[in-house]
């Protein structure tokens, strides 16, 4: 029985991988995205630094709405 669990569970997380890589390769071919007002962006010699506020505002609202969907009752 634990081992069909643990079987399950990976393949839970294996979809999500999936799932999520697919998402990443479509925001990839969205040349906006990452670049939008208030991600913030430091460049200064031999270093960068970045931090995506909007972007992961906007991803975090996203998916919320989709598990929500998804998980309604």
């Amino acid at each position: 029985m634990a081992l069909e669990s643990l079987a399950r569970l990976l393949i839970y997380i294996g979809v999500g991988l999936v799932m999520l890589g697919g998402f990443l390769l479509l925001m990839a071919r969205i040349p906006w995205f990452g670049n939008l007002p208030g991600d913030i962006v430091v460049r200064r010699e031999g270093w960068t630094l970045y931090v995506p506020i909007t972007t992961m505002i906007l991803v975090s609202v996203v998916l919320t709405f989709i598990i929500n969907i998804v998980f309604r009752k």
